[in-house]
């Protein structure tokens, strides 16, 4: 039998992960994800600080040159007889496909097409926008789009700058961008005038389709987002950081660096000068069902994204001293916030710091079949809550509020 049915069968259909830290070379770490202080330079300083942690992630990060091997990709933790075997979450849904993520997504995707991460950063990061598939085509990548949402578990301060700056002020030409793109190279190219920022409140998230620019505040935030690692940063100035000129041209093949007009063309421009940003893409969350239903239950889930097609979550709460079985129509990854307990054959908990090698149990991902079979969970506190956030791929069934 391979490691892969192994471990499925182990866990009664569900997967234990083990943290995925990625560095980025442009950031200065937030230092709120648990990684132990002396960690978040582990990969070396010309790598950059750790300010991302990556889940159920079948995604390799795109970090340039220096990127190491199976970096952003979600491993498996198998144990034997005492040993322990890692392998890659990748290679078990290649191998196994339709027993793990459910046949809808299989025969679809060949692959797990979504992933989620926290990035926590002490400040804000560069105006930048994801491509579309149109465009991630031409450097052989998927378009990307994402979702915010900023735990209040991960926010006891929120950083330097808890605002984001969201798509082009309206009344803006396409010549002004242009413009700023153009001045990449002398210091501050001011394309963050051309927008609007809005603060960020733990609790709640925002939606963002590929051909948006967007500039991510300072909040720690969880993020769903489509397969991909694209990006292209069209600021060049951020706290008083010079962002370097190769980031402005990550997207676009070689043979077109220079090609100022096609990264204007990148941007949806319908999209970006729309004056009601807020109403179509700001995310205050959604209990699934009945709230006193399920408080009598012993247990609230919402919907914390929901606005796009590609991926959604979820945030669970089970009450202190309460066991709940919770049934999914989808294949999902989870990570623990808060409290501990039992989850079907598993130990959960959350742990206060991590070792940058440390094995956890506070990551899985749960198959298709344990989701329909119903999960059980007990929160073994009398005080505090079970508090896990859940990611889905495209088309959930179960997703109705859109």
């Amino acid at each position: 039998m391979s490691l892969a049915k192994k471990a499925l069968e182990q866990g009664e259909g569900i997967l234990r992960l083990t943290p995925t830290w990625v560095p980025r070379s442009f950031c200065v770490p937030g230092r709120r994800i648990k990684l132990h202080p002396d960690d978040y330079y582990a990969l070396g300083g010309a790598r950059g600080g750790i300010d991302e942690r990556w889940f159920s992630s079948t995604t390799p990060a795109e970090n340039g040159p220096l990127t190491s091997k199976n970096e952003g990709l979600s491993h498996i933790a198998y144990e034997d007889g005492g040993k322990t075997e890692l392998f890659l979450l990748k290679d078990a849904i290649d191998e196994l496909g339709a027993q793990i993520i459910g046949s809808r997504l299989w025969d679809q995707y060949k692959s797990w097409p979504m992933y989620s991460k926290f990035f926590d950063n002490m400040g804000p990061l560069p105006h930048h926008i994801h491509p579309s598939d149109e465009f991630g085509k031409l450097t052989n990548q998927n378009g990307k789009p994402e979702a915010y949402y900023f735990p209040p578990q991960l926010n006891n301060h929120g950083g330097d700058f808890p605002y984001t700056f969201f798509g082009i002020a309206p009344g803006t030409s396409k010549e002004i961008i242009l413009d700023c793109l153009k001045n990449f190279n002398k210091g501050d190219n001011k394309i963050t005038n051309y927008s609007q920022a809005f603060r960020l409140q733990p609790g709640t998230g925002w939606d963002v389709p590929p051909g948006m620019l967007h500039a991510p505040g300072s909040l720690c935030t969880y993020e769903p987002q489509k397969a991909s690692d694209i990006f292209a940063m069209y600021q060049s100035l951020v706290n008083e950081a010079i962002i370097p000129e190769e980031l402005l041209w990550n997207a676009t093949p070689k043979n077109r660096w220079g090609d100022y007009e096609l990264l204007v063309e990148m941007i949806d421009w319908d999209l970006n000068v729309n004056p009601n940003l807020m109403d179509n893409h700001y995310m205050e969350p959604k209990p699934v069902s009945d709230v006193n239903e399920m408080h009598t239950a012993g247990y609230h889930e919402n919907w914390i994204c929901y606005r796009s097609h590609d991926y959604s979550a979820k945030e669970l709460t089970v009450l202190p001293g309460q066991t709940v079985t919770i049934t999914d129509s989808a294949a999902y990854g989870m990570i623990m916030m808060q409290g501990y307990g039992k989850m079907g054959a598993w130990d959960i908990e959350t742990p206060a710091l991590i070792r940058f090698g440390q094995l956890t149990h506070d990551e899985y991902f749960v198959s298709e079949d344990a989701a329909k079979a119903g999960v059980k969970i007990t929160n073994m506190s009398k005080t505090d809550p079970i508090v896990m956030l859940k990611h889905f791929g495209p088309r959930n069934p179960d997703l109705t509020v859109l």
